[in-house]
């Protein structure tokens, strides 16, 4: 097997986390990844499992209204409405950065703590204006 040059072995790698000082649009765009990902598989999966049961008759969706009624179900449920809402707030923004807009180190922090806020207060409005009705 081929070896490594003594000057290859000795250069730096890429840089590592521990480098680099977190700031909110680093939150936003991990945030972002992930709440992608989980609308990607438990939004899907709630989705074609409403769908399944709706199609299914009276008793699946039955089976299927008890337990998105449960303490654990609102949980989740609540989880992919903040992931949707989270997702899209942050999607405005990363919309506007294309745009060429709000690369100025204030506005871009600015911005991403709205997004991150913009999130927690769109899924809080959405499940009172459910749960309030």
């Amino acid at each position: 097997m081929a070896q490594a040059s003594p000057s290859a072995r000795k250069r730096p790698l890429s840089p590592h986390l521990e480098i680099w000082r977190w700031g909110p649009a680093m939150a936003v765009s991990i945030l972002h990844r992930v709440s992608g990902n989980g609308l990607a598989f438990v939004g899907l999966a709630v989705l074609l499992w409403w769908l399944g049961a709706l199609v299914s008759g009276p008793a699946a969706y039955a089976i299927f209204t008890s337990l998105a009624g449960s303490w654990y179900g609102q949980v989740v449920l609540i989880g992919i409405s903040w992931a949707f809402f989270n997702h899209l707030s942050s999607g405005l923004r990363h919309f506007v950065l294309d745009l060429g807009a709000g690369f100025e180190l204030k506005a871009n922090a600015a911005w991403s703590w709205l997004s991150m806020a913009g999130g927690i207060v769109l899924t809080v409005a959405f499940w009172a204006a459910i749960l309030l009705r």
